[in-house]
């Protein structure tokens, strides 16, 4: 198997020696089968009872040597080995086989261009020498010879279609594997962008949450260190107990890039609003009045739409917390109308609200990354100033949606 495998890779490698040995073998069979008569007397071949005349002989020669270069200029091969066959079958005494160097090259057409053009090529080839055979050559025109003209020239254009045929099957196989692979890995980096993507969401909503609040505790604790030490102390106990539930949810989000088998792998269900009261707690903690109405009917919720509604809510409020300033209250409601779940979140702003994103942030992505988790979950999001004052989040979520990429879902 090895040697043969070296073989093909020689003879792929070096075409024009391959060539050159068919044409040799060529000239060899056309020499032998001119100097023998297929019916001798005991109604087998007879070696040595006829002669090829000197003109056979050298188109011989002449016809076995165009089949060297039948690759590079196959449609001039054609025409001269017929011209060669032409005029051995009109001028010969004795029938030659001058003929078997058309058959080649006639194959070789077939091998290298499409079907139409091989069939016209064909049937002109295979009519236009028998024809020859029949009313030109030294043979009657009803002789088996000159049927056997046009059965053999006909086999070389249906051999050389087949030939095409099968490459173009197995290159189209090769490539349809190649295209195949290479969708796959597209589909695969597709894929990582998505998680890598999802990590980042949650990753945000982690650090700007507790980070807001250890900011707000800390600077309450400097505040009342000298006057109100308990009320400092009680401070610095939230800070420390915000930065705890940071570093969990950090460890558990950066958890998922773990390899299949890799130690404390995580084991905590995703939050959702089963966690509002802990979430809402923090807020009301770094002092933060939020009010809370949830239905009893949210609380069967799918996975992706349970955990948009607690990344929503963690959102929304660490915003109130940073921007709408001193003395404000929030408001949180979700509740279930009909086939989707409404989570809303309202400030009274006690200071001028700034929207997170927008230019006035300075490059935030608070409403921006809210936006996108709706959208992968097929729902919408609106926020923007309440008249009179405040802010208000407004969400959508589809219960029984089919989630969609990213890139198949817009900003609300």
């Amino acid at each position: 198997m090895t040697t043969l495998v070296r073989g093909r890779c020689w003879a792929k490698a070096h075409p024009l020696a391959v060539d050159a040995a068919l044409a040799a073998a060529v000239l060899v069979c056309m020499v032998i089968g001119s100097f023998a008569e297929p019916y001798g007397h005991n109604g087998g071949p007879a070696w040595g009872t006829r002669t090829p005349s000197a003109l056979s002989l050298v188109l011989m020669v002449l016809g076995s040597t165009a089949l060297v270069f039948r690759r590079r200029a196959p449609w001039i091969v054609l025409a001269a080995t017929c011209a060669f066959t032409v005029v051995d079958l009109a001028t010969g005494a004795v029938r030659g086989s001058v003929v078997m160097s058309a058959v080649i090259a006639l194959y070789t057409v077939a091998a290298t261009t499409n079907r139409p053009t091989t069939w016209r090529v064909g049937l002109v080839t295979m009519t236009g020498l028998t024809a020859v055979a029949m009313l030109a050559g030294p043979l009657p025109w009803y002789a088996q010879e000159n049927l056997g003209i046009f059965a053999w020239t006909g086999m070389a254009a249906a051999a050389g279609d087949a030939v095409r045929s099968r490459r173009a099957f197995v290159d189209a196989i090769r490539e349809r594997a190649e295209r195949a692979e290479r969708t796959r890995e597209e589909e695969a980096r597709r894929r990582v962008a998505e998680e890598r993507l999802r990590i980042a969401r949650d990753l945000h909503d982690v650090v700007a949450h507790h980070i807001a609040l250890v900011n707000v505790q800390a600077g309450v604790a400097a505040h009342v260190m000298d006057k109100r030490p308990d009320q400092a102390k009680e401070a610095l106990s939230h800070v420390r107990d915000a930065s705890r539930s940071a570093l969990n949810e950090l460890r558990a989000t950066v958890g998922l890039l773990r390899q299949t088998g890799d130690p404390e792998a995580p084991t905590e269900p995703a939050p959702g609003l089963a966690r509002l009261d802990d979430l809402v707690e923090t807020f009301r903690h770094a002092g933060l009045p939020v009010a809370v109405a949830v239905g009893d009917t949210v609380t069967d919720l799918p996975a992706g739409v349970d955990l948009a509604a607690y990344r929503i809510i963690q959102e929304a409020l660490t915003n109130v917390q940073k921007h709408a300033g001193a003395g404000a209250k929030a408001e949180v409601s979700v509740i279930r109308v009909g086939p989707n779940a409404e989570v809303t979140i309202l400030d009274d702003g006690g200071g001028e609200k700034k929207e997170q994103g927008g230019a006035s942030d300075g490059g935030g992505h608070g409403l921006l990354g809210m936006r996108e988790r709706v959208s992968a979950v097929s729902g919408r999001c609106t926020a923007g100033p309440r008249y009179g004052g405040g802010f208000r989040v407004h969400a959508i979520l589809p219960v029984t949606a089919t989630p969609v990429t990213p890139a198949e879902g817009g900003t609300a």
